[in-house]
């Protein structure tokens, strides 16, 4: 373990934002964690996991922790169900292609999703009608002022869509360390009503898809319409799709007759927020070295160079521009730092 000072971020941001830590320390293990974190000499610390979540907009002067926790175990398995537990630091999309390699089936659908194992049920990330919290079992975790190590199981976790208490309550009072979910050996549960699977999937002419071939649709499509972090700086999606009452709905349908919508409850609909960002204009929108994807206008991008103080503020006029048209408040997915 090795403490080192005024060190770069932009290689652990997936937005290549290039701010410094005043220090900075990778840790390999729970007693190396156990131990950076008792550190008095260092009272200020900032965790970080893969940087994929995150916009930042400042130089960090405090002790960096990057959470580097490898490690992938079965913990049981019968003839229907494996669960396995994944240490934090595990990249999610490979941890993906590990499970699928073993034939372990139900987070295919999260495919390609940017980031860490542990920020995985801190978003409670989710992906073409799948979320997390559909597998999740329990997740470790380590409290900063006790540093005892803590087990969420599921109902601790008040998952929502894009939420968790991890964000809410017990944000910034925890490191998550081990992710355990329970996912299907045999008999797997396809999901492919959402988004453009199926069409994919009869691109490909396949009509009995296996768990492979939905991954296999799900990067595709992932791929034609968001940019590569290690090409184009970007955080995924920096914006929620706003949930909205189905009074409010119907008030904008007479006004939008396009406008699409998804049903949440029989008095609730979610509005994809890429839809209402477009339509105010900002897609494939350029300011300089920043902007908005040219094919998701969900995604606001880093073409090199930019300051996250310039792409939050684009991300404000955006806010500000989405309300004054459509009376929507569109929140932030991407924590801004």
């Amino acid at each position: 373990m090795h403490i080192q000072h005024n060190i770069s971020l932009k290689p652990y941001n997936t937005f290549g934002i290039d701010v410094n830590a005043k220090h900075f320390v990778s840790v390999q293990s729970l007693k190396d964690l156990q131990e950076v974190l008792s550190l008095k000499a260092y009272p200020n610390k900032f965790i970080l996991g893969g940087g994929s979540n995150m916009l930042l907009t400042q130089d960090i002067e405090a002790l960096v922790i990057q959470i580097d926790l490898k490690g992938i175990d079965v913990v049981s398995q019968d003839n229907d169900h494996v669960v396995v537990k994944a240490n934090a630091g595990e990249n999610w999309h490979e941890f993906v292609l590990w499970c699928l390699q073993h034939n372990y089936g139900g987070i295919e659908n999260l495919s390609l999703i940017p980031g860490n194992v542990g920020s995985a049920p801190i978003q409670n990330i989710g992906a073409y009608g799948v979320e997390l919290k559909d597998v999740f079992v329990s997740c470790e975790a380590i409290d900063l002022k006790t540093l005892s190590l803590q087990t969420f199981e599921k109902s601790d976790c008040q998952f929502d869509y894009r939420e968790s208490i991890f964000k809410q309550k017990l944000k910034d009072k925890l490191i998550i360390t081990s992710v355990t979910l329970k996912l299907t050996a045999t008999n797997h549960k396809l999901n492919t009503d959402y988004g453009a699977i199926t069409s994919q999937l009869q691109e490909y002419n396949i009509t009995k898809p296996s768990i492979q071939d939905i991954s296999k649709a799900v990067i595709a499509i992932r791929q034609s319409k968001l940019p590569d972090p290690k090409e184009i700086g970007n955080s995924g999606s920096f914006f929620k799709n706003p949930v909205i009452s189905k009074t409010q709905f119907e008030e904008l349908k007479t006004q939008f007759p396009s406008i699409p919508s998804y049903e949440v409850s029989p008095t609730e609909i979610k509005i994809p927020a890429g839809w209402l960002i477009e339509h105010a204009g900002f897609k494939g929108k350029t300011l300089g070295n920043f902007g908005v994807h040219k094919k998701q206008a969900l995604v606001l991008v880093n073409y090199g160079g930019a300051k996250g103080q310039e792409i939050l503020n684009l991300a404000r006029l955006i806010q500000k521009t989405v309300f004054k048209i459509f009376n929507v408040s569109i929140e932030t997915e991407v924590n801004i730092i």
